[in-house]
């Protein structure tokens, strides 16, 4: 029922020559698990996986220092024969014991023909509680986000209209009926969110309540998990930033804006973990002259970016079936339109890399100019702007394509695609012509395929 797209990278994994054991990264449930069960179903006549949450004891299977020793420990206890190629080891919630991280380089030294996957929430956390030396170059990662909105649809039994996207053409009009069908799924994703606990929800019987509870359940749940940190953070400090951010997604972050009785360097601290639990994003400024993005970035300059917009709508009380039927864009507008945007622009670079994104902008007395999000695309930064409505100034975007002479710009709102040809109106002395690619917010994994498009056009 709920299809992960990071499968098909898991399949390639696979049967990589230079395999190495894999760790799934990413936020409390947000599907780690789900995704390996749904591999292992389809890529393995055994699965042997053991969550160190439910049974931390069984750390004491690896406690050896013989490999050998440590497998035949591990398929005695779950009375399952190990075989390369055909049995899939899953090692659940790895950081309560992370100790065992640092012995999987001995399972790609010894066994580099066993499949091992690990999998951890507040990985972070759990490596910065004692000294540590992380495998390097025998370990690879995955990072996983919440479902994305093709994933959506899919679950929804959707099908058509996802293939409609990924074969859209941009010289073909898209018929009004679909747009308006993609719109209406498009605001229930919004409400719903991509965290698969809540989808499954939705998928079963639309019942917003209970799409309602899980939402709130997966909210404290990652409020239990700071608590099991207390050592190192305050809980009620990280309690009140997380409250916060939903609030100031799409703004620059000031530490009073968060609370004005606290110290910034607390408040710092305290969205520093939240993002090392990879529930927040900090989409730190760029200077945006060239890649990588993060050569020029200002630490200090930084929009918070949440989780997940659905549990973003319920942090902010938004009642859920009135938002689906009076267009919850009006509600909050922007930093909704940008919240869906920046979460999809976040995973949609490759699994192994860790999830960045930067935004510009210029302050400058009567002359200052935001650009909502920057983006790496065919060696060269793709200026992205965000609507919640179908028109809107695109002033901050002309600044940018002429000052950094951009041959493209993308724009994402309510409205149809569109392609035209633009002239920068800044008067800045060195006008630029740039192609300006409209998309309606839900076409947002499209984008790389379309910009493809008309790069190789030009």
């Amino acid at each position: 029922m709920v299809f992960r797209r990071k499968i098909d990278y898991l399949s390639t994994w696979k049967d990589r020559r230079n395999r190495k054991p894999l760790i799934i990264r990413g936020a409390r449930q947000v599907g780690k698990t789900y995704l390996v069960r749904d591999f292992a179903k389809t890529h393995f006549k055994h699965l042997i996986e053991i969550n160190f949450d439910q049974t931390p004891e069984k750390a004491e299977l690896f406690q050896s220092t013989d490999v050998e020793t440590q497998l035949s420990y591990l398929s005695a206890d779950a009375e399952v024969s190990i075989e390369p190629g055909e049995t899939l080891i899953f090692l659940d919630e790895i950081q309560r014991v992370p100790d065992l991280l640092g012995k999987l380089r001995y399972l790609y030294e010894k066994r580099p023909d066993l499949h091992v996957i690990a999998a951890g929430s507040l990985l972070d956390f759990a490596l910065t509680e004692k000294e540590f030396s992380m495998p390097v170059g025998r370990i690879e990662y995955l990072f996983l986000g919440p479902m994305d909105f093709r994933e959506f649809l899919l679950a929804n039994g959707q099908k058509p209209l996802v293939k409609l996207m990924e074969e859209y053409k941009l010289s073909e009009p898209l018929p009004i009926s679909f747009h308006d069908k993609l719109l209406k799924w498009f605001r229930m994703y919004l409400v719903v969110g991509g965290m698969p606990g809540a989808v499954s929800e939705f998928v079963i019987d639309r019942d917003w309540q209970k799409v309602r509870q899980e939402l709130v359940s997966i909210a404290l749940t990652y409020r239990d998990d700071f608590s099991k940190y207390r050592k190192r953070i305050h809980a009620g400090r990280l309690g009140l930033t997380l409250d916060r951010i939903p609030n100031l997604v799409g703004r620059k972050l000031k530490y009073v804006d968060v609370s004005r009785e606290e110290r910034s360097k607390d408040i710092a601290q305290a969205l520093h973990m939240l993002e090392m639990a990879q529930v927040i994003y900090q989409v730190h400024h760029s200077a945006g002259n060239g890649l990588p993005l993060r050569a020029e970035r200002k630490l200090k300059d930084f929009k918070p970016l949440f989780l997940d917009v659905g549990l973003m709508l319920g942090a902010l009380g938004l009642k859920l079936p009135d938002l689906v039927q009076e267009q919850p864009m009006s509600l909050h507008q922007g930093s909704i339109a940008e919240q869906f945007i920046g979460q999809h622009l976040l995973y949609m670079g490759e699994p192994y890399e860790m999830p960045e994104l930067f935004y510009w902008n210029r302050e400058k007395r009567n002359s200052a100019a935001e650009v909502d999000y920057l983006y790496p695309m065919s060696g060269k930064v793709l200026p992205i702007e965000v609507k919640a409505g179908t028109g809107g100034s695109l002033k901050s975007l002309h600044v940018f394509a002429e000052e950094k002479q951009t041959p493209l710009a993308v724009r994402f709102n309510l409205d149809r695609p569109s392609v035209v040809e633009m002239e920068t109106n800044v008067s800045l002395g060195k006008s630029t012509r740039f192609q300006l690619l409209s998309l309606p917010l839900y076409m947002v994994s499209e984008m790389p395929r379309l910009c493809g498009m008309l790069t190789a056009e030009r």
